[in-house]
């Protein structure tokens, strides 16, 4: 699901960049659907069982961010762009080299999930959805995906931080604005990311938190 604070990131990226980014975003988008689309590390960020990949634009150059992991696994197929040891710079004149991204994507996916499995065990939940969690924790992520709102408030919000907003009953901007940041950021499961996404909700509906 697109994210409405990437939607902003990229009108905001300077305007020469805006199309390329706008492409490595539906080609990410289209190689791992299930990923979530977020802001991390300030720059777009696609998390599966942690960070996948980050991208940003910039004047000259769009910026692919697959981890050192995925630098490395095809470090001669990117000898010829600028980079560095986490990060690759593909020039705004050129074209996107298409079939790399989805090889670099499709292996940053397959190192994550093995890692994922290597360090939880295989529930099954009452649905039938099989997955590894390294906790205790009984929540299904597949039935919370299938539960997550497709607008709104919690919409844009990671599983604990919607959780923490519905079991206080809080649902909305005009229900947010009821209380104080100190308040949110009080509730386990809120961070710094879900915090910003919140007031950038706030703001785009008028609202502010409770002073």
């Amino acid at each position: 699901m697109k994210s409405n604070l990437v939607d902003q990131f990229i009108a905001d990226a300077p305007a020469e960049a805006r199309q390329k980014m706008q492409e490595i975003r539906a080609l990410i988008q289209q190689a791992v659907p299930e990923a979530e689309e977020t802001i991390n590390y300030g720059i777009p960020t696609y998390k599966l069982g942690g960070n996948l990949v980050h991208f940003s634009g910039y004047k000259n150059h769009i910026g692919f961010y697959p981890g050192a992991s995925g630098i490395a696994q095809f470090q001669s197929e990117l000898s010829k762009y600028k980079g560095a040891k986490g990060s690759v710079q593909f020039p705004l004149d050129k074209p996107l080299p298409i079939a790399l991204i989805k090889k670099i994507i499709a292996f940053r996916v397959k190192e994550n999930l093995a890692k994922s499995i290597k360090k939880g065990t295989l529930k099954t939940c009452a649905a039938g959805h099989q997955f590894y969690k390294s906790s205790d924790c009984p929540t299904c992520p597949e039935c919370e995906k299938l539960r997550k709102p497709a607008s709104g408030l919690l919409s844009e919000l990671s599983a604990p931080a919607r959780r923490a907003l519905e079991n206080a009953g809080i649902t909305t901007e005009k229900l947010l604005a009821k209380r104080t940041e100190a308040e949110i950021t009080a509730m386990h499961g809120i961070g710094p990311n879900a915090l910003m996404k919140l007031k950038s909700a706030l703001k785009k509906a008028g609202l502010s938190f409770k002073k």
